[in-house]
């Protein structure tokens, strides 16, 4: 699904250049739970951002379902992320004051979903990433930090995406609130075969995940499968 050769990114400003990664390679299939580990300057969110069609390499070839992205026009790339990924961030990117299926049914809007069937959808979402019904109709701000990351994994899968990008998306949660949604992440993967790419700094967090791509420096230095995946019960 994924095929990243020889990814370089380098920033320029002024005679200053600034090179974020350095020959980054590896693939990813589809149905696979990968985290992408690395501290603060590592070059993880600059490959996020690449693989999310959001910023393009330097140099080096990215494929995604066999096609170059680099070669895609600007309308094949908000296709690709309006379609293809699912984007979870830390910060949960809610609108405040609207409810929670009106904030799970946005992306059918700029997708042209007919009206009738936008909100099914939107329940569907909702109860696959185990969001209780009698929320549902609440305002965003109204809701736990756990319960507004639930709905925030609800709207990217609303457009059944292949792969979903979730961004340091414990880093504002306490430590159970932050195992519940790691466990909605094992639960999307396993169940409903959802390609989940994780990008976080923390080993613990990396832990949930079937493979650990750890990269420093901007270089992949590690990228093994995880035989130690830690698997939550979201039945407790």
């Amino acid at each position: 699904m994924i095929s990243c050769e020889n990814i370089t990114k380098v920033y320029t400003n002024g005679d200053v250049e600034t090179v974020v990664l350095k020959s980054v390679s590896f693939q990813v299939k589809a149905g696979e739970f990968v985290a992408i580990m690395g501290p603060s300057g590592s070059g993880k969110s600059t490959l996020m951002h690449i693989l999310g069609a959001l910023d393009s390499p330097t140099g080096g070839t990215y494929l995604l379902d066999g096609k170059d992205v680099s070669k895609l026009t600007d309308d094949q790339l908000a296709e690709i992320r309006r379609t293809k990924i699912g984007f979870v961030f830390q910060s949960f990117n809610l609108l405040s004051r609207s409810s929670v299926l009106r904030n799970v049914m946005l992306p059918l809007v700029y997708a042209g979903v007919p009206h009738d069937r936008r909100e099914a959808l939107a329940a569907s979402a909702l109860t696959a990433a185990g969001m209780p019904k009698d929320r549902w109709h609440h305002l965003s701000n109204q809701l736990s930090g756990g319960q507004m990351q639930r709905v925030a994994i609800a709207r990217s899968m609303v457009n059944n995406p292949s792969i979903v990008l979730a961004d340091e998306p414990t880093g504002n949660l306490d430590s159970k609130t932050g195992e519940i949604v790691l466990g909605t992440f094992q639960k999307l993967n396993q169940q409903g075969g959802h390609t989940i790419i994780l990008i976080t700094h923390e080993p613990y967090v990396a832990e949930h995940a079937d493979r650990i791509i750890q990269i420093q420096d901007g270089e992949i230095v590690h990228d093994k499968a995880n035989s130690k995946r830690r698997q939550v019960n979201l039945s407790v």
